[in-house]
């Protein structure tokens, strides 16, 4: 039912992050303050952002690379260890005078009450240096994706994707912030629908969003857009079709890294061989299944397989 993804590779290049989880139970108020009082009984650390899309496609059975700069640090060295124990190949620059982003969330009653942020940017050298790395990688992968936090790891995107183009690689990006001119010439863009109103503005009718959608990706010249639309699916638009993919029926638990799973399931199936709307179709199958897990978290071969018996059509 699902393509073969042993030999599909993979290069994942973007922000890293931490994430830390504090989990416990909320009996009372603090009388410091009218806040909940936390026991904490449970802590856990997953990989987050690009490092996250990595192992969502490692889960899947592709075989995947992650390019990325982090922190001297112990989050650091957290972050490498965990990816390697994701069959994660992992090529970290390593910069003493940057702190590892982390995110930590305080869990009680199965409910985030609180996020704690820590990120300060990579400095320009690092980033240089990260960007020869990446011409040596780009010869073995199959299928190239930028994840963009915003955090400061794809500075020289556009030489990326150029670079990128001239090796006839696929190049996919999950956006970030509002200048999308710095991804033009992208095989595929994966705004949700919030990010993608920023950039594009609002919308009355579904003729008014694939106007708008087509637009930008003729003005960034795009093979292909993709808007992600929580509860409405997702919509991929091309030149010659339009290809819209409703939301599977399930309980939301966490939204939390959501986009990582599509990105990374879209890179994994192309790899492998599949056609774009083919892709689209088993990445919404995918965001449905990981959107009933809580904080970031993956989507296996074996689950998504799963699904795909459970559906209607199969492949």
């Amino acid at each position: 039912m699902l393509p073969n993804f042993e030999n599909a590779r993979v290069l994942v290049v973007g922000d890293i992050m931490l994430d830390r989880y504090w989990f416990g139970e909320v009996s009372r108020i603090s009388p410091e303050a009218p806040v909940p009082v936390v026991h904490v009984s449970r802590t856990e650390e997953r990989p987050g952002g690009a490092a996250n899309v990595a192992r969502n496609a490692a889960a899947l059975g592709a075989r995947v690379s992650l390019l990325s700069v982090a922190g001297k640090d112990e989050a650091g060295d957290s972050l490498a260890r965990l990816l390697h124990n994701e069959n994660v190949n992992v090529v970290l620059h390593r910069d003493e005078g940057l702190d590892t982003t982390i995110k930590l969330r305080v869990i009680g009653r199965q409910q985030q009450l609180l996020r704690i942020d820590f990120e300060t940017q990579p400095s320009h050298e690092v980033l240089l240096s990260k960007l020869a790395d990446f011409e040596k990688m780009l010869a073995d992968a199959d299928v190239v994706i930028l994840s963009d936090y915003g955090k400061g790891g794809l500075t020289h995107i556009r030489q990326m994707i150029e670079l990128a183009n001239a090796m006839h690689k696929p190049v996919l990006v999950d956006p970030k912030g509002d200048d999308y001119a710095r991804y033009h010439g992208a095989t595929l863009l994966t705004p949700n629908r919030g990010e993608f109103r920023e950039v594009a503005g609002s919308w009355k009718s579904e003729e008014e969003l694939a106007m708008k959608a087509q637009q930008l990706r003729h003005d960034l010249d795009l093979q292909a857009l993709l808007v992600t639309r929580s509860e409405e699916g997702m919509t991929l638009y091309r030149e010659a079709d339009t290809v819209h993919e409703h939301a599977l029926a399930r309980e939301v638990y966490d939204v939390s890294g959501a986009g990582d799973t599509v990105i990374a399931t879209l890179g994994v199936m192309l790899a492998g061989g599949a056609s774009m709307p083919e892709a689209v179709r088993v990445a919404n199958l995918a965001a449905g299944i990981v959107v009933g897990k809580l904080g970031t978290a993956v989507v296996s071969r074996e689950e998504l397989s799963g699904q795909l018996s459970a559906v209607s059509g199969q492949f």
